[in-house]
């Protein structure tokens, strides 16, 4: 899909549409033409002086013999004048003052000669290369002004920006979106009624007038977009919301009016605005107070979609990941009258993303899009449309013609915790350190009810960690109990534990595990009431963004007594975990020694690698704690 606002064939002028670029180049190729033409024109049709070119001896000769009449010198360096013969006949000539002659005017007034004076006249060179400046000083200008007249770009500060939707060959229409079934349920209502507004109206029904799509980044809002304007066979206007503000006051209410105005031509019509939390957010917390060129542009934005001069026909899409900081006055009915969500894809439709996507490169017959996309919870569209390229990449890399399921791995592993460091020096103690504290992680999940199953464990550096133990969810989930959460903290101090247990002490490594145990227990604690000692209440204002104007810290909203109770219980958690951890890794103490001394061989293990190691069943309960 193209969003373009040109004239598909530039040369063929529109009705109101300046030439083309092409016949721009012709016009400016003609005045060179024209100018070359003109100085040949001086070099060569210059008509030849009549004078007689003659040595200054022989000059100094006739002057002599008093057959000089007139002559005029020229910058004491040339001379003209007229000799007069003994018949009486007269001819012109010309010479040359070879030296400086102090005795000139003197000869001259003896032989009574008539002397005057002058510059010598340019040549046709020189008044070309004076000439030159000007030229091309008016040719500029003239360039300037045709630019002006034509686009109209240097003064047209308040004209909208947005893109006329031009249709490519092969559109994206709704069977290029995989899954969002609610959102293309949505959006295909507002397609039917541009296509027959009749039936809506012989019902009394009114369209929405804005609809707007709330998610996370590359969930797909913009190619919904794309697809409405795909699907629907009327004009569609495509803006971002930073190409309405401005250095310059009221720029941003203009291009506003404008906007609408071409919408309102050319309706039914769809305006889709990107992005909009650029424009839409909250006033009154803005740095320029109350008319910041920010906050007008918002209300010439609220003005224009439910004022007095609106009209019907004119719907807007906007697309947004902050839904929080919009003005409320965008979201009443009239406005923005429905928000459709764009909810990261869940197994089945990542599993469909990635058909998609694996539809345009040659992969192997073999591969198991269904474990792919069990393998990659949390992802988005965009990132499954990059996990699909990356493969296609590592393919070529490795010398292959066709994508196989290592590149997948690889790509997914690029992708989810970053690109392999395979060329970072790392000394044997600490190679052995990080094995034994990867161990740990990957030893614990094996030992608890509630934990998802481990996927792979590895020791090559990957982003900022040295390694790596990845669990993977077997099925989707949007909320968890307290068991998974207290068996996750268990798995995040492995790392913690398992150090402890051979070395008598933990090293710097164990900061970001820490820190994900202490968010887990201090939210469990305040905002999910799971602690007993506590109960079911929820402390503290969670963090809002500073530029709307609310609290950027965690409010306050408790007693000292109870600050100190809430601590407690946090730490009642983190200590109970912690313990666990250790009294797992205590007991299989020489199962913990060799998964690590096995992971320095071999430096990446999967799950199956490891319960074939230990003889665990592929399928079984969770080994007890003393096994």
């Amino acid at each position: 899909m193209d969003f373009d606002n040109q004239n598909p064939n530039p040369d063929r002028k529109e009705p109101g549409q300046t030439p083309g670029p092409f016949k721009g180049n012709r016009a400016a190729l003609a005045v060179f033409l024209a100018l070359g033409v003109l100085f040949s024109a001086l070099f060569f049709t210059n008509e030849k002086d009549p004078a007689q070119d003659i040595p200054y001896s022989a000059f100094l000769t006739y002057l002599d013999q008093g057959e000089v009449d007139t002559v005029k010198i020229l910058d004491q360096v040339d001379i003209k004048g007229t000799l007069k013969g003994r018949s009486g006949n007269t001819a012109l000539f010309t010479t040359k003052i070879p030296y400086v002659d102090l005795t000139l005017l003197d000869k001259l007034k003896q032989k009574d000669v008539k002397i005057s004076g002058g510059e010598r006249a340019a040549s046709p060179l020189q008044l070309a290369i004076e000439f030159l400046p000007w030229v091309f000083g008016f040719f500029i200008i003239w360039m300037m002004l045709r630019q002006v007249q034509g686009n109209n770009k240097a003064f047209s500060f308040g004209k909208s920006r947005a893109k006329r939707y031009v249709e490519p060959a092969k559109k994206i229409t709704f069977d290029d979106v995989a899954g969002q079934k609610e959102a293309k349920y949505e959006l295909e209502e507002v397609v039917d009624y541009l296509k027959s507004p009749q039936k809506f109206v012989k019902m009394g029904a009114r369209i929405p007038k804005g609809v707007l799509l709330v998610g996370m980044p590359g969930t797909g809002k913009t190619l919904l977009a794309k697809a409405v304007a795909g699907e629907a066979n009327v004009p569609f206007f495509h803006m971002s919301g930073s190409d309405f503000v401005e250095m310059f006051v009221g720029v941003g209410a203009s291009r506003v009016r404008d906007l609408f105005e071409q919408g309102r031509k050319s309706a039914p019509c769809i305006i889709f605005i990107d992005e909009l939390d650029a424009v839409g957010r909250t006033r009154g917390a803005g740095y320029g107070g109350g008319h910041d060129e920010r906050e007008q542009t918002l209300n010439q934005m609220l003005v224009e979609m439910d004022g007095f001069e609106t009209k019907d026909g004119v719907i807007i899409l906007a697309a947004t990941n902050r839904p929080d900081v919009l003005d409320p006055a965008l979201l009443r009915p009239g406005r923005f009258d429905r928000q459709v969500v764009v909810a990261m894809p869940d197994v089945k439709e990542r599993e469909a993303i990635l058909a998609i996507h694996m539809k345009k490169i040659p992969v192997d017959p073999s591969i198991d899009s269904v474990r792919i996309a069990q393998a990659t919870p949390g992802t988005s569209g965009a990132d499954l449309a990059n996990l699909v390229n990356e493969a296609a990449l590592f393919a070529i890399r490795r010398g292959r013609e066709i994508v196989e399921m290592s590149d997948f791995e690889e790509a997914r592993d690029k992708v989810m915790m970053g690109a392999a460091r395979k060329s970072l020096f790392i000394t044997e103690e600490e190679k052995r350190a990080t094995a034994v504290h990867e161990a740990g992680h990957a030893l614990v999940t094996y030992f608890v009810d509630h934990m998802d199953p481990l996927h792979k464990v590895t020791i090559i550096p990957r982003g900022r960690a040295l390694g790596l133990a990845l669990a993977l969810p077997e099925k989707d989930a949007y909320s968890h109990s307290m068991s998974w959460l207290r068996d996750y903290m268990v798995f995040a101090f492995g790392g913690f534990a398992a150090e402890t247990v051979i070395y008598g002490e933990t090293t710097t490594g164990t900061s970001q595990d820490l820190r994900q145990a202490t968010d887990f227990a201090r939210k469990m604690v305040c905002e999910w009431g799971m602690s007993k000692s506590i109960g079911a209440i929820s402390y503290g204002q969670e963090e809002e963004p500073i530029f709307i104007g609310k609290e950027i810290a965690r409010h306050k909203d408790y007693s000292e007594d109870t600050a100190m109770k809430i601590d407690k219980a946090i730490k009642q958690f983190l200590d109970e975990a912690a313990g666990r951890a250790i009294e797992i890794l205590t007991t299989n103490k020489d199962k913990l020694e060799k998964l690590a001394s096995e992971l320095i061989v071999k430096e990446t293990l999967l799950d199956a690698d490891i319960k074939s190691l230990f003889g665990f069943p592929e399928k079984h309960p969770k080994v007890e704690a003393q096994a």
